[in-house]
């Protein structure tokens, strides 16, 4: 069996897998080939690859070869339509929110597995995409926070006078908002959290941050770490208690989405409109539309004196170690459809493989993308 490795696009640093990873697929007697420059952002030289028992190719020469292709994002029409007759697509391809490309694969009959659609059980932590990125993200958020705001995040006594600690908000406490939360603790920021979901509070408080209650939230346990759409009262008391805590922070980091839907509204206009001057928000959720009024993905918005960064992609900004972590999330996931001998096996009894799955013989085969496809 060969396996090829893309090149992604030029926004993106990160690779698939790195040497070390192949390292292990060549154990099992299976041919990798790595386009010409894949991992030269990740600081990975293609010496490197070749030194792990790849081999180097042109890009056109990896999808007419590969049995299994993987790439982080989405190839183009003509691309899938280049690729192997029955080879199979890998990636992060966020499918809930790509009906076109979703039904264009369904149209090239291909079989495509989405790694952040894996189910978040047990079993599926080490290849959790999703988590491994997420906390890099958290981690980097907080650093970018710290290096724009015009002022320090510990609180420091000196000769001159004395400097109170950064305020920090933290909307979200997930993977990346945990990290969050750490990482400005770290720092020496005084740190309040909210979430929707009341079980996280020990975890909140075990990591020295406050937590804002509030009262009736809808249960998300079945949510796989995403936040869920809540009741309008809920919504109405929500608003009310964020903004109490946002008008007196320094920094906000918002990190709440629903799969397949648009970002909440958490910081709204009167937010906006009443926080400090020279006040930051970092918006990791700014791909679905972000969770302030004045998200813009990409780029920072600067509204009433407030700095609104938008950026859900600060992993990649980390690209040796979310390449190492996405990397080995993705070995762990190939296991489960190779045979010790290096042979592909589709094996759609086991969860995971059918989780991820979510196109194959020219039909939508995943259940949650399913329901959402127009």
């Amino acid at each position: 069996m060969t396996i090829g490795i893309l090149q992604e696009p030029s926004y993106e640093s990160r690779v698939s897998l790195m040497p070390e990873h192949i390292t292990v697929l060549k154990k099992q007697d299976i041919i990798v080939i790595v386009e010409k420059g894949s991992g030269m952002k990740a600081f990975v030289s293609d010496e490197q690859y070749l030194q792990a028992g790849a081999e180097i190719a042109e890009r056109g020469q990896v999808l007419q070869n590969s049995d299994l292709v993987l790439s982080i994002h989405p190839l183009t029409d003509p691309e899938m339509k280049s690729l192997k007759k029955e080879a199979i697509l890998i990636g992060m391809f966020n499918p809930l929110a790509q009906d076109t490309l979703v039904n264009n694969w369904v149209a090239a009959q291909s079989s495509v597995f989405s790694l952040d659609m894996l189910p978040r059980t047990t079993r599926a932590q080490s290849m959790d995409v999703l988590s491994s990125q997420a906390n890099i993200a958290g981690y980097r958020a907080v650093l970018l926070a710290a290096a724009h705001l015009p002022k320090y995040f510990p609180m420091f006594m000196t000769a001159a006078g004395s400097i109170a600690p950064a305020k920090v908000l933290i909307l979200g406490a997930g993977v990346a908002g945990l990290q969050a939360i750490a990482t400005a603790r770290r720092l020496g920021a005084v740190v309040e959290v909210f979430d929707t979901r009341p079980s996280v509070k020990e975890e909140v408080m075990s990591l020295g941050a406050k937590f804002v209650e509030v009262e009736g939230a809808a249960d998300a346990s079945g949510a796989g770490g995403y936040a869920v759409e809540q009741t309008d009262e809920y919504k109405q008391k929500q608003q009310q208690r964020i903004a109490d805590v946002a008008i007196k922070a320094d920094v906000i980091i918002t990190t709440a989405q629903i799969p397949g839907k648009k970002a909440p509204i958490l910081i709204t206009e009167t937010i906006l409109e009443n926080m400090k001057p020279g006040a930051l928000i970092i918006d990791l959720a700014a791909s679905t539309g972000g969770n302030t009024t004045r998200t813009k993905n990409n780029e920072t918005v600067v509204f009433n004196n407030v700095s609104i960064i938008g950026d859900s992609n600060l992993a990649a900004g980390m690209p040796a170690d979310a390449s190492k972590l996405y990397g080995k999330n993705v070995l762990n996931f190939l296991q489960l459809m190779i045979t010790k001998e290096g042979q592909l096996h589709l094996n759609f009894d086991d969860d995971l493989v059918k989780g991820a799955c979510i196109t194959h013989n020219g039909a939508v085969v995943n259940d949650r993308v399913r329901e959402t496809i127009k």
